[in-house]
């Protein structure tokens, strides 16, 4: 392939087989585009990450190539990473009106809001990134204001769907805009980069419209307060509820921090319409009668800090769930948080709740907001690609999306099936998958911006698997003679009364180890200390506790 002359280029930093932490570069000569910034939560085995975010090395080596990033629509598995981006390189966020204003929450939480550069745009935009030009055309989701991308390049177009489904008969009237995309794919496009999430399931995905009769026929069968909870982005849902509610004469909390935050923002905007003569707060819940009362809420995928979780144990200052209440899982759960979501589901039980919970199809209070394999076949009959790229999936999703693709003529060896850091390398219309780039996870916890190390994650999972052994000893700071006895202190390794035995052994093998020494060489003494502690505590316990000598030279 030849390098006189500009390649376009094509990756995922995030989003090809995983669901979250999307982030997609698109690269023409020195201007590169970012799509999406997202995060995503850490499972039980990250222990004290808050969030998993792209590893963002690759544009910090390219950041003058930057011209912008465009955000296709405002969940947190496409924004979730914009502020510890921000913080690194400053360039400027592209969304629509309401992607924008959960931007602003969360660039205002980390207190970056005023360096930052946030363009409004729309489904007839257009920007000009040197050699890139980017246009727009609407799609249905389960969240307001969502874009496809089309991106015109001296090479082709290349079309990016961001999150979608065709639904007929939106709630929000915010119809996929299907006659412009039809347009885009007469005009001809060289690359389709499109979305794989639901690619197992056949048929077309139900409408939103479907969720609101089923939410409506709860309400009206509840007898005790009704406890729903859901996604707080999903506005369209909220707005279901709010109608469920005037219709059966009840007034309405917001319970959960991101709720709150959310509605707010959506009701500021004009996306919801909620009068004020029905929201109540939270602390006046226990002044109205029960029948009259319902609490949206978070937690819907039993995070342990979420609302609902809260309520599960009667651990919430403000609401209680009481015999003969109503709740309402207005959302499938996640693969993954099966388990979270059961414990919650058993303890509302145990405190007499009736209980509406389980999959979509069964309970009929949610639909995904994203296309089923007719929905992505229409979308791939569309844009007509001569290349594809399918993403947002894992990898088997990926592999039914590619062989839909086929089916609808896409030739096979125009299909790329790539991992993240993989480049797809596009000159005189001829595609090549040849080579990498830096990719991977960056850990975030509570105290930092600059991650988590790998070393540290590791330390943490030993210290929980097979707990820490300190050793402490005192020598004379000038031949390194010993002055004490060593101490062994055990935390989460064995219990010290119990195991006299086998801390005398370790004892006796650290003086062994340390005594020969004619120096204080104390870097020295605590190698040779974790080595043949180590060695010992294997051979006689099977274990790999964390040693962590501590010797003070006096």
């Amino acid at each position: 392939m030849s390098t006189k002359y500009p390649m376009l280029s094509v990756c995922a930093l995030g989003g090809i087989n995983e669901v979250g932490k999307n982030m997609y570069v698109l690269e023409y000569g020195d201007d590169l585009v970012i799509v999406d910034c997202g995060g995503k939560f850490a499972d039980e085995t990250l222990l004290g990450v808050d969030l998993i975010i792209p590893d963002i090395t690759y544009l910090l080596e390219n950041e003058h190539k930057i011209r912008g990033i465009i955000i296709t629509h405002g969940h947190e598995d496409h924004i979730g990473g914009i502020p510890y981006l921000l913080k690194k390189i400053n360039v400027p966020i592209y969304a629509t009106r309401f992607t924008l204003g959960l931007i602003e929450l969360k660039l205002k939480e980390h207190k970056i809001l005023r360096e930052s550069t946030l363009i409004e745009i729309h489904a007839n935009s257009e920007i000009q990134f040197g050699q890139i030009t980017a246009t727009f055309f609407r799609v249905s989701h389960s969240i307001p204001d969502c874009l496809g991308i089309v991106f015109n390049t001296p090479e082709g177009k290349v079309v990016h769907t961001g999150d979608f489904k065709f639904d007929l008969t939106p709630v929000n009237e915010q119809y996929s805009d299907i006659h412009k995309m039809a347009k885009i794919g007469d005009e001809g496009v060289l690359l389709l980069i499109s979305e794989s999430t639901n690619a197992e399931r056949p048929g077309a995905t139900p409408s939103e419209s479907e969720v609101g009769k089923h939410i409506e026929e709860a309400f009206f069968s509840a007898t005790g307060k009704i406890i729903i909870s859901t996604f707080a982005s999903n506005v369209n849902r909220v707005q279901q509820i709010v109608e469920a509610t005037i219709k059966t004469n009840r007034k309405l909390a917001l319970l959960g921090r991101s709720m709150v935050n959310v509605v707010s923002v959506a009701k500021k905007l004009g996306y919801v319409d909620i009068p004020d003569w029905l929201l109540i707060d939270a602390r006046d819940v226990k002044q109205w009668p029960s029948e009259r009362v319902v609490v949206l809420c978070t937690g819907s995928q039993g995070e342990p800090l979420a609302a609902l979780s809260r309520l599960s144990t009667n651990n919430n200052r403000d609401v209680r769930i009481d015999q003969g209440d109503t709740v309402i899982f207005a959302a499938s759960p996640i693969p993954g948080n099966e388990k979270n979501v059961t414990k919650i589901v058993d303890n509302l039980f145990k405190l007499g709740a009736h209980v509406i919970y389980g999959s979509a199809s069964k309970t009929g209070m949610h639909v995904s907001g994203h296309g089923y394999q007719e929905d992505l076949k229409l979308m791939l009959t569309l844009m007509k690609p001569k290349y594809f790229i399918p993403i947002h999936g894992e990898y088997r999703m990926l592999h039914l999306h590619a062989k839909l693709a086929e089916d609808v003529g896409v030739e096979r060896e125009n299909i790329f099936i790539l991992n993240n850091g993989d480049v797809v390398d596009i000159q005189f219309q001829e595609a090549r998958q040849t080579r990498k780039i830096p990719s991977g996870d960056a850990y975030v916890d509570g105290f930092g911006d600059d991650g988590i190390e790998d070393i540290v994650l590791r330390d943490r999972k030993q210290l929980s698997e097979e707990g820490m052994l300190v050793i402490v000893l005192t020598i004379n700071k000038s031949d390194g003679s010993r002055i004490s006895e060593p101490d062994c202190i055990s935390r989460g390794f064995v219990y010290a009364r119990e195991s006299e035995e086998l801390i005398q052994s370790i004892n006796e093998i650290v003086k062994a180890t340390v005594d020969p020494f004619k120096d204080a060489n104390i870097l020295g003494m605590k190698r040779a200390i974790k080595k043949e502690v180590g060695q010992y505590l294997f051979e006689k316990t099977k274990k790999k506790p964390m040693i962590l000598p501590i010797i003070i030279a006096i």
